[in-house]
Protein backbone atom coordinates (compact mmCIF):
# COMPACT_ATOMS: atom_id res chain seq x y z
CA UNK A 1 0.00 0.00 0.00
CA UNK A 2 1.13 2.78 -0.74
CA UNK A 3 1.73 6.26 1.40
CA UNK A 4 -0.59 8.85 -0.64
CA UNK A 5 -3.27 5.91 -0.22
CA UNK A 6 -3.28 5.46 3.04
CA UNK A 7 -2.35 9.38 4.26
CA UNK A 8 -5.66 9.18 6.71
CA UNK A 9 -4.37 6.19 7.84
CA UNK A 10 -0.69 7.68 9.06
CA UNK A 11 -0.26 10.67 11.51
CA UNK A 12 3.40 11.40 11.41
CA UNK A 13 2.90 14.15 14.11
CA UNK A 14 1.13 12.26 16.26
CA UNK A 15 3.56 8.90 16.05
CA UNK A 16 6.55 11.80 16.82
CA UNK A 17 4.28 13.07 19.79
CA UNK A 18 3.81 9.69 22.14
CA UNK A 19 7.60 8.48 20.98
CA UNK A 20 8.85 11.64 22.29
CA UNK A 21 6.66 11.85 25.57
CA UNK A 22 7.72 8.24 26.19
CA UNK A 23 11.37 9.37 26.43
CA UNK A 24 10.39 12.44 28.27
CA UNK A 25 8.05 11.31 30.89
CA UNK A 26 9.51 8.53 33.20
CA UNK A 27 7.18 5.60 33.67
CA UNK A 28 4.73 6.85 30.79
CA UNK A 29 5.73 3.63 29.08
CA UNK A 30 4.09 1.85 31.49
CA UNK A 31 0.38 3.61 30.65
CA UNK A 32 0.12 2.33 27.58
CA UNK A 33 2.14 -0.50 27.26
CA UNK A 34 -1.07 -2.76 27.16
CA UNK A 35 -2.55 -0.34 23.99
CA UNK A 36 0.62 0.15 22.10
CA UNK A 37 2.52 -2.20 19.84
CA UNK A 38 5.16 -1.67 16.79
CA UNK A 39 2.28 -1.61 14.35
CA UNK A 40 0.90 1.17 15.97
CA UNK A 41 3.62 3.29 14.08
CA UNK A 42 3.48 3.36 10.17
CA UNK A 43 7.29 5.10 9.80
CA UNK A 44 9.95 2.43 9.76
CA UNK A 45 11.97 4.86 11.87
CA UNK A 46 9.59 5.71 14.14
CA UNK A 47 9.06 1.54 14.70
CA UNK A 48 12.56 1.45 15.28
CA UNK A 49 12.57 4.39 17.96
CA UNK A 50 9.49 1.70 19.52
CA UNK A 51 11.62 -0.98 19.61
CA UNK A 52 14.37 0.41 21.69
CA UNK A 53 12.00 2.07 23.83
CA UNK A 54 10.16 -1.17 24.53
CA UNK A 55 14.08 -3.02 24.44
CA UNK A 56 15.68 -0.65 27.24
CA UNK A 57 12.15 -1.30 29.07
CA UNK A 58 12.24 -5.15 29.36
CA UNK A 59 15.84 -4.82 30.56
CA UNK A 60 14.46 -2.43 33.82
CA UNK A 61 16.66 0.99 32.33
CA UNK A 62 14.86 4.07 31.85
CA UNK A 63 14.34 4.40 27.98
CA UNK A 64 15.39 8.34 28.15
CA UNK A 65 16.31 9.90 24.99
CA UNK A 66 20.50 9.66 25.29
CA UNK A 67 19.48 5.93 26.43
CA UNK A 68 17.54 5.28 23.19
CA UNK A 69 19.95 6.45 21.03
CA UNK A 70 22.33 4.55 21.97
CA UNK A 71 20.16 1.23 21.32
CA UNK A 72 19.74 2.74 18.12
CA UNK A 73 23.11 3.05 17.27
CA UNK A 74 24.54 0.61 14.18
CA UNK A 75 20.41 -0.40 13.82
CA UNK A 76 19.78 3.48 11.88
CA UNK A 77 22.26 5.87 10.01
CA UNK A 78 23.46 7.48 12.98
CA UNK A 79 24.58 10.77 10.11
CA UNK A 80 21.19 11.28 8.73
CA UNK A 81 18.91 9.73 11.51
CA UNK A 82 20.47 11.86 14.42
CA UNK A 83 18.41 15.33 13.36
CA UNK A 84 15.50 13.54 13.46
CA UNK A 85 15.86 11.93 16.21
CA UNK A 86 16.69 14.76 18.33
CA UNK A 87 13.46 16.99 17.00
CA UNK A 88 11.43 13.76 18.12
CA UNK A 89 12.89 13.77 21.21
CA UNK A 90 11.66 17.03 21.58
CA UNK A 91 8.36 16.57 21.95
CA UNK A 92 5.97 15.85 24.43
CA UNK A 93 2.17 15.83 26.18
CA UNK A 94 0.72 15.30 29.26
CA UNK A 95 -2.51 13.56 27.47
CA UNK A 96 -0.24 10.36 25.89
CA UNK A 97 -3.18 8.30 26.26
CA UNK A 98 -5.61 9.74 24.23
CA UNK A 99 -2.59 10.34 21.45
CA UNK A 100 -1.90 6.58 22.07
CA UNK A 101 -5.43 5.29 21.65
CA UNK A 102 -5.41 7.78 18.05
CA UNK A 103 -2.43 5.32 16.47
CA UNK A 104 -4.30 2.47 18.01
CA UNK A 105 -7.31 2.95 16.12
CA UNK A 106 -5.09 4.33 12.85
CA UNK A 107 -3.24 0.89 12.92
CA UNK A 108 -6.23 -0.56 13.11
CA UNK A 109 -7.58 1.22 10.20
CA UNK A 110 -5.00 0.19 7.97
CA UNK A 111 -4.84 -3.50 9.06
CA UNK A 112 -8.71 -3.55 8.65
CA UNK A 113 -7.93 -1.87 5.04
CA UNK A 114 -5.26 -4.62 4.23
CA UNK A 115 -7.76 -7.57 5.36
CA UNK A 116 -10.72 -6.56 3.15
CA UNK A 117 -7.88 -6.19 0.17
CA UNK A 118 -6.63 -9.45 0.78
CA UNK A 119 -10.55 -10.98 1.20
CA UNK A 120 -11.06 -9.04 -2.31
CA UNK A 121 -8.49 -10.16 -4.15
CA UNK A 122 -10.08 -14.15 -3.24
CA UNK A 123 -13.08 -13.30 -4.58
CA UNK A 124 -12.26 -13.74 -7.88
CA UNK A 125 -10.22 -17.42 -7.64
CA UNK A 126 -12.92 -20.28 -8.10
CA UNK A 127 -11.30 -22.82 -5.86
CA UNK A 128 -11.41 -20.30 -2.86
CA UNK A 129 -14.83 -21.56 -0.70
CA UNK A 130 -16.96 -17.96 0.20
CA UNK A 131 -17.65 -19.39 3.43
CA UNK A 132 -13.83 -19.83 4.47
CA UNK A 133 -13.34 -16.55 2.56
CA UNK A 134 -15.99 -14.99 5.24
CA UNK A 135 -14.40 -16.83 7.95
CA UNK A 136 -10.61 -15.59 7.39
CA UNK A 137 -11.89 -11.85 7.34
CA UNK A 138 -14.25 -12.44 10.55
CA UNK A 139 -11.15 -13.78 12.38
CA UNK A 140 -8.65 -11.07 10.81
CA UNK A 141 -10.62 -7.97 11.91
CA UNK A 142 -11.57 -10.34 15.33
CA UNK A 143 -7.64 -9.95 15.91
CA UNK A 144 -7.26 -6.52 15.71
CA UNK A 145 -8.12 -5.90 18.93
CA UNK A 146 -7.76 -8.77 20.71
CA UNK A 147 -4.12 -7.62 22.73
CA UNK A 148 -6.30 -5.26 24.56
CA UNK A 149 -8.92 -7.77 26.43
CA UNK A 150 -6.03 -9.89 27.20
CA UNK A 151 -6.67 -8.98 30.59
CA UNK A 152 -10.60 -9.86 30.67
CA UNK A 153 -10.92 -13.09 32.39
CA UNK A 154 -14.33 -15.30 32.47
CA UNK A 155 -16.19 -15.99 35.84
CA UNK A 156 -15.88 -19.30 34.83
CA UNK A 157 -12.05 -19.08 35.17
CA UNK A 158 -12.66 -16.93 38.42
CA UNK A 159 -14.38 -20.13 40.01
CA UNK A 160 -11.58 -22.28 38.56
CA UNK A 161 -9.10 -20.36 40.82
CA UNK A 162 -11.54 -20.42 44.11
CA UNK A 163 -11.98 -23.85 43.32
CA UNK A 164 -8.02 -24.41 43.39
CA UNK A 165 -7.68 -22.23 46.46
CA UNK A 166 -10.28 -24.48 48.54
CA UNK A 167 -8.50 -27.77 46.99
CA UNK A 168 -5.03 -26.24 48.32
CA UNK A 169 -6.54 -25.77 51.43
CA UNK A 170 -8.05 -29.10 52.19
CA UNK A 171 -4.47 -30.60 51.34
CA UNK A 172 -2.75 -27.76 54.08
CA UNK A 173 -4.28 -28.00 57.38
CA UNK A 174 -2.02 -24.79 57.79
CA UNK A 175 -2.33 -23.20 54.49
CA UNK A 176 -0.65 -20.14 53.85
CA UNK A 177 -1.09 -17.28 51.23
CA UNK A 178 1.52 -14.80 50.50
CA UNK A 179 5.51 -14.44 51.43
CA UNK A 180 6.05 -15.96 54.52
CA UNK A 181 6.88 -13.28 57.02
CA UNK A 182 8.48 -15.42 59.85
CA UNK A 183 5.36 -14.47 62.57
CA UNK A 184 2.75 -17.39 62.19
CA UNK A 185 0.02 -15.37 63.12
CA UNK A 186 0.74 -13.40 59.81
CA UNK A 187 1.49 -16.22 57.59
CA UNK A 188 -1.80 -17.91 58.59
CA UNK A 189 -3.72 -15.10 56.73
CA UNK A 190 -1.16 -14.06 54.21
CA UNK A 191 -0.76 -10.62 54.98
CA UNK A 192 1.80 -10.47 52.66
CA UNK A 193 0.04 -11.19 49.37
CA UNK A 194 0.69 -10.29 45.70
CA UNK A 195 -1.55 -7.12 44.63
CA UNK A 196 -1.77 -5.83 48.49
CA UNK A 197 -0.27 -2.17 50.07
CA UNK A 198 0.33 -3.04 54.26
CA UNK A 199 0.99 -0.40 56.21
CA UNK A 200 3.37 -0.75 59.38
CA UNK A 201 2.35 1.86 61.97
CA UNK A 202 4.00 3.28 65.06
CA UNK A 203 5.29 6.15 66.73
CA UNK A 204 8.75 7.27 66.75
CA UNK A 205 11.60 4.80 68.32
CA UNK A 206 8.92 1.75 68.55
CA UNK A 207 11.00 0.44 65.96
CA UNK A 208 9.02 0.28 62.80
CA UNK A 209 12.06 -0.47 60.43
CA UNK A 210 13.46 -2.67 62.62
CA UNK A 211 9.77 -5.04 61.78
CA UNK A 212 10.35 -4.74 58.20
CA UNK A 213 13.79 -5.32 58.55
CA UNK A 214 12.84 -8.54 60.20
CA UNK A 215 9.85 -9.31 57.81
CA UNK A 216 12.51 -8.80 54.62
CA UNK A 217 15.57 -10.97 56.41
CA UNK A 218 12.85 -13.94 57.10
CA UNK A 219 10.82 -13.36 53.72
CA UNK A 220 14.52 -13.46 51.74
CA UNK A 221 16.00 -16.80 53.57
CA UNK A 222 12.52 -17.99 51.99
CA UNK A 223 13.29 -17.75 49.03
CA UNK A 224 11.25 -14.37 48.44
CA UNK A 225 12.85 -11.44 46.60
CA UNK A 226 12.60 -7.47 47.72
CA UNK A 227 13.63 -4.19 47.32
CA UNK A 228 14.17 -2.09 50.33
CA UNK A 229 13.93 2.14 50.13
CA UNK A 230 14.41 3.86 52.55
CA UNK A 231 14.84 7.50 53.37
CA UNK A 232 16.91 7.48 56.65
CA UNK A 233 19.52 5.22 56.43
CA UNK A 234 21.97 4.16 54.11
CA UNK A 235 21.96 0.60 52.08
CA UNK A 236 25.14 -0.21 54.50
CA UNK A 237 23.59 0.54 57.53
CA UNK A 238 20.17 -1.47 56.41
CA UNK A 239 22.74 -4.21 56.22
CA UNK A 240 24.22 -3.47 59.33
CA UNK A 241 20.63 -3.91 60.88
CA UNK A 242 20.50 -7.44 58.88
CA UNK A 243 23.76 -8.79 60.09
CA UNK A 244 22.75 -7.99 63.90
CA UNK A 245 19.93 -10.72 63.71
CA UNK A 246 21.70 -13.32 61.54
CA UNK A 247 24.30 -12.96 63.59
CA UNK A 248 22.84 -12.10 67.13
CA UNK A 249 25.95 -9.89 67.64
CA UNK A 250 24.75 -6.25 69.02
CA UNK A 251 23.96 -4.11 66.97
CA UNK A 252 25.96 -1.03 67.87
CA UNK A 253 29.13 -3.38 68.53
CA UNK A 254 28.95 -3.89 64.24
CA UNK A 255 28.63 -0.32 63.75
CA UNK A 256 30.71 1.22 65.90
CA UNK A 257 33.04 -1.17 68.09
CA UNK A 258 36.26 -3.77 67.70
CA UNK A 259 34.54 -6.93 67.76
CA UNK A 260 36.00 -10.15 70.30
CA UNK A 261 37.04 -12.81 68.43
CA UNK A 262 33.51 -14.71 69.45
CA UNK A 263 31.69 -11.99 67.85
CA UNK A 264 33.83 -11.60 65.12
CA UNK A 265 33.07 -16.19 64.54
CA UNK A 266 29.16 -14.90 64.39
CA UNK A 267 29.44 -12.41 62.70
CA UNK A 268 31.52 -14.02 59.89
CA UNK A 269 28.62 -16.44 59.73
CA UNK A 270 25.91 -14.51 59.92
CA UNK A 271 27.60 -12.40 56.71
CA UNK A 272 27.64 -15.84 54.80
CA UNK A 273 24.26 -16.53 55.63
CA UNK A 274 23.30 -13.04 53.93
CA UNK A 275 25.69 -12.73 51.11
CA UNK A 276 23.16 -14.37 48.40
CA UNK A 277 19.80 -13.51 49.47
CA UNK A 278 17.37 -11.57 47.07
CA UNK A 279 17.76 -8.18 48.79
CA UNK A 280 18.27 -5.03 46.16
CA UNK A 281 18.46 -1.62 47.42
CA UNK A 282 18.62 1.65 45.70
CA UNK A 283 20.15 4.51 48.08
CA UNK A 284 19.63 6.86 44.44
CA UNK A 285 15.78 6.55 44.18
CA UNK A 286 14.71 7.46 47.64
CA UNK A 287 14.05 11.09 47.56
CA UNK A 288 10.50 11.02 45.91
CA UNK A 289 7.35 9.02 45.27
CA UNK A 290 7.72 9.25 41.33
CA UNK A 291 11.97 7.78 41.49
CA UNK A 292 10.78 5.07 43.96
CA UNK A 293 7.98 3.90 42.10
CA UNK A 294 9.49 3.63 38.72
CA UNK A 295 12.71 2.32 40.69
CA UNK A 296 10.04 -0.30 41.87
CA UNK A 297 9.48 -0.87 38.38
CA UNK A 298 13.02 -1.74 37.20
CA UNK A 299 13.10 -3.73 39.94
CA UNK A 300 10.39 -6.22 38.86
CA UNK A 301 11.32 -6.01 35.38
CA UNK A 302 15.68 -6.83 36.25
CA UNK A 303 15.07 -9.26 39.79
CA UNK A 304 11.39 -10.66 39.19
CA UNK A 305 10.87 -8.87 42.83
CA UNK A 306 7.78 -10.41 45.00
CA UNK A 307 7.62 -6.95 47.20
CA UNK A 308 9.24 -4.05 48.18
CA UNK A 309 9.77 -2.02 51.44
CA UNK A 310 9.26 2.13 51.57
CA UNK A 311 10.21 3.46 55.07
CA UNK A 312 8.70 5.62 55.46
CA UNK A 313 5.42 7.53 54.06
CA UNK A 314 5.58 10.95 55.75
CA UNK A 315 9.19 11.80 54.33
CA UNK A 316 8.50 11.48 51.19
CA UNK A 317 7.57 14.30 48.55
CA UNK A 318 5.34 14.13 45.70
CA UNK A 319 6.93 15.60 42.36
CA UNK A 320 5.28 19.09 41.70
CA UNK A 321 2.92 19.12 44.42
CA UNK A 322 1.13 22.25 44.13
CA UNK A 323 0.76 25.15 47.69
CA UNK A 324 -3.10 24.28 47.70
CA UNK A 325 -2.00 20.42 48.41
CA UNK A 326 -2.56 19.07 52.15
CA UNK A 327 -0.07 16.62 53.84
CA UNK A 328 -3.31 14.30 54.43
CA UNK A 329 -4.01 14.72 50.54
CA UNK A 330 -0.38 13.97 49.19
CA UNK A 331 -0.23 11.08 51.68
CA UNK A 332 -3.03 9.44 50.28
CA UNK A 333 -2.20 10.07 46.57
CA UNK A 334 1.16 8.11 47.44
CA UNK A 335 -1.01 5.38 49.17
CA UNK A 336 -3.33 5.08 46.43
CA UNK A 337 -0.11 5.14 43.88
CA UNK A 338 1.50 2.57 45.90
CA UNK A 339 -1.55 0.24 45.95
CA UNK A 340 -2.14 0.70 42.15
CA UNK A 341 1.36 -0.06 41.49
CA UNK A 342 1.21 -3.09 43.64
CA UNK A 343 -1.67 -4.50 42.01
CA UNK A 344 -0.48 -3.65 38.27
CA UNK A 345 2.88 -5.52 38.86
CA UNK A 346 1.38 -8.26 40.80
CA UNK A 347 3.97 -7.81 44.05
CA UNK A 348 3.21 -6.50 47.53
CA UNK A 349 4.19 -3.70 49.15
CA UNK A 350 5.11 -2.76 52.77
CA UNK A 351 4.66 1.12 53.46
CA UNK A 352 5.85 2.67 56.74
CA UNK A 353 4.26 5.18 58.75
CA UNK A 354 4.27 7.65 61.88
CA UNK A 355 0.92 7.79 64.16
CA UNK A 356 0.77 11.22 65.94
CA UNK A 357 1.63 11.00 69.25
CA UNK A 358 -0.89 10.86 72.17
CA UNK A 359 0.62 11.76 75.64
CA UNK A 360 -2.23 10.50 77.23
CA UNK A 361 -2.87 6.86 75.88
CA UNK A 362 0.33 5.53 74.18
CA UNK A 363 -1.03 2.55 72.94
CA UNK A 364 -1.48 2.76 69.14
CA UNK A 365 -4.66 3.35 66.81
CA UNK A 366 -5.59 3.42 63.53
CA UNK A 367 -6.78 7.14 63.77
CA UNK A 368 -3.50 8.23 64.90
CA UNK A 369 -1.78 7.26 61.57
CA UNK A 370 -0.54 10.68 60.21
CA UNK A 371 -2.98 11.52 56.77
CA UNK A 372 -4.84 8.78 58.50
CA UNK A 373 -8.12 8.74 56.34
CA UNK A 374 -6.76 8.28 52.69
CA UNK A 375 -3.51 6.13 53.96
CA UNK A 376 -6.23 3.20 55.37
CA UNK A 377 -8.48 3.34 52.65
CA UNK A 378 -6.06 2.69 50.03
CA UNK A 379 -4.14 0.24 52.45
CA UNK A 380 -5.28 -3.73 52.46
CA UNK A 381 -3.70 -4.09 55.39
CA UNK A 382 -2.76 -1.67 58.61
CA UNK A 383 -0.20 -3.33 61.32
CA UNK A 384 -0.01 -1.27 64.63
CA UNK A 385 3.19 -2.00 66.57
CA UNK A 386 3.30 -1.08 70.34
CA UNK A 387 6.47 -1.57 72.74
CA UNK A 388 5.14 -0.44 76.33
CA UNK A 389 8.50 -0.61 77.64
CA UNK A 390 9.37 2.03 76.12
CA UNK A 391 7.33 4.65 77.45
CA UNK A 392 8.30 3.41 81.23
CA UNK A 393 7.92 0.23 83.75
CA UNK A 394 4.40 1.16 84.61
CA UNK A 395 3.14 1.05 80.96
CA UNK A 396 0.97 -2.35 80.35
CA UNK A 397 -0.49 -3.41 77.12
CA UNK A 398 -4.14 -3.04 76.61
CA UNK A 399 -7.02 -5.92 76.83
CA UNK A 400 -6.77 -8.37 76.02
CA UNK A 401 -2.71 -8.62 76.58
CA UNK A 402 -2.70 -6.43 80.42
CA UNK A 403 -1.13 -9.47 82.31
CA UNK A 404 1.40 -10.11 79.45
CA UNK A 405 5.34 -9.00 80.11
CA UNK A 406 5.91 -5.67 78.54
CA UNK A 407 9.69 -6.73 79.05
CA UNK A 408 11.59 -7.94 75.43
CA UNK A 409 8.04 -8.52 74.06
CA UNK A 410 5.89 -5.56 71.54
CA UNK A 411 2.60 -6.08 70.20
CA UNK A 412 1.19 -6.02 66.76
CA UNK A 413 -2.30 -4.87 66.29
CA UNK A 414 -3.50 -5.87 62.97
CA UNK A 415 -6.28 -2.84 62.97
CA UNK A 416 -7.62 -3.33 59.55
CA UNK A 417 -7.15 -6.21 57.46
CA UNK A 418 -9.06 -6.54 54.08
CA UNK A 419 -9.78 -10.32 53.09
CA UNK A 420 -7.82 -11.68 56.58
CA UNK A 421 -9.77 -9.68 59.84
CA UNK A 422 -8.40 -7.82 62.42
CA UNK A 423 -6.48 -9.39 65.93
CA UNK A 424 -3.45 -8.75 67.74
CA UNK A 425 -0.75 -10.98 68.87
CA UNK A 426 2.45 -10.42 70.85
CA UNK A 427 5.90 -11.03 69.65
CA UNK A 428 9.69 -11.18 71.06
CA UNK A 429 12.02 -7.95 70.58
CA UNK A 430 15.32 -8.24 70.89
CA UNK A 431 17.13 -4.75 72.21
CA UNK A 432 20.75 -6.01 71.33
CA UNK A 433 19.78 -6.51 67.94
CA UNK A 434 16.68 -4.51 67.25
CA UNK A 435 14.81 -7.34 66.05
CA UNK A 436 11.60 -9.13 66.14
CA UNK A 437 10.73 -12.79 66.47
CA UNK A 438 7.98 -15.06 66.81
CA UNK A 439 7.07 -15.91 69.99
CA UNK A 440 6.10 -19.86 71.12
CA UNK A 441 5.47 -18.68 75.02
CA UNK A 442 4.20 -15.79 75.51
CA UNK A 443 5.68 -14.43 79.12
CA UNK A 444 3.11 -13.56 82.01
CA UNK A 445 3.72 -10.74 84.67
CA UNK A 446 4.76 -12.13 87.51
CA UNK A 447 2.02 -11.07 90.23
CA UNK A 448 4.59 -11.43 93.13
CA UNK A 449 7.36 -9.40 91.92
CA UNK A 450 4.96 -6.95 90.60
CA UNK A 451 3.39 -6.63 94.53
CA UNK A 452 6.96 -6.73 95.85
CA UNK A 453 7.62 -3.39 93.01
CA UNK A 454 4.61 -1.80 94.20
CA UNK A 455 5.32 -2.13 97.70
CA UNK A 456 5.99 1.57 99.59
CA UNK A 457 10.12 2.24 100.49
CA UNK A 458 10.84 3.08 103.85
Amino acid sequence: MKRNEQIAFYLPDEECLVLGTLMNERDSLAEVNNLLDEDCFYHNFHKQIFRAIKALDKQGKRPDMMMVWRELKGKVNEETDRIPFMKIANNQTFDLYQHAAVLKDASARRRIEDNLKSALSLVPCVTEDPYEIIEKVKEALDGIYSDQSSGIITMREVMQEVHDIINRNLNNPEPMTGTPTGFRDLDRKGVLRPANLAVIGADSSQGKTSLATSICVNAAFAGAKMAFYTMEMTPVELGQRMLSKASGVNGMHIATHSLSTEELFHSDRGIASLLDLPLYFDGKSTSTADSIISSIRMMKKRYDIDGAVVDYLQILSVNGKGSNVSDEMQMGAIARRLKNLAKELGIWILALSQLSRDKMDTAPNIGRIRGSGQITEAADVVLLLYRPEHYGRDKRYPEPFTNVSTENTAMIDVAKGRNVGTWKFICGFNADTTQFYDLMDIPHIDPLKTSDEDKPAF
